[in-house]
């Protein structure tokens, strides 16, 4: 009886699933590491640009708040942001965009496709001009 109990233990893991249902891989985790690290290196380098700190790219809701004073919108979007963020963010990634010389298509890039956009826009040639007034 104790080895029928030890077999059957030994085909469960924590969550009663079955083996190698464990979780995400490594390969996975190790790949969300590199794009977060790459989004983090791409927003401090667009904020630097800007002239706003790097830093704020990492503080959570700050860099929000940063990010509309880059696009040119107030703070209170923040709260637009919050309730109807797809709608909010497309605007905004659009009007960052514009401020960096950019066009439409590259603010939507920038809102969908942000892990590719963010880094042509950080070590490319974009400048940023707050003179740029978003349409």
């Amino acid at each position: 009886m104790t080895a029928s109990l030890l077999s059957l233990l030994a085909f469960q893991n924590n969550y009663g699933a079955e083996p190698g249902a464990e979780g995400p891989s490594i390969i996975l985790i190790i790949c969300w590491l590199v794009i977060a690290a790459l989004m983090i290196v791409s927003m401090w380098k667009v904020f630097e640009k800007a002239g706003e700190p790097g830093w704020a790219a990492i503080i959570p809701i700050y860099n929000y708040i940063v990010l509309l004073k880059i696009a040119g919108r107030p703070v209170w979007w923040l709260l637009l942001l919050i309730i109807v963020f797809p709608i909010i963010w497309i605007i905004i990634s659009i009007d960052v965009a514009k401020r960096f010389g950019k066009g439409t298509g590259f603010g939507l890039g920038l809102a969908f496709l942000p892990f590719i956009f963010y880094p042509i826009l950080a070590f490319g040639d974009a400048r940023y001009s707050p003179s740029a007034l978003p349409a």
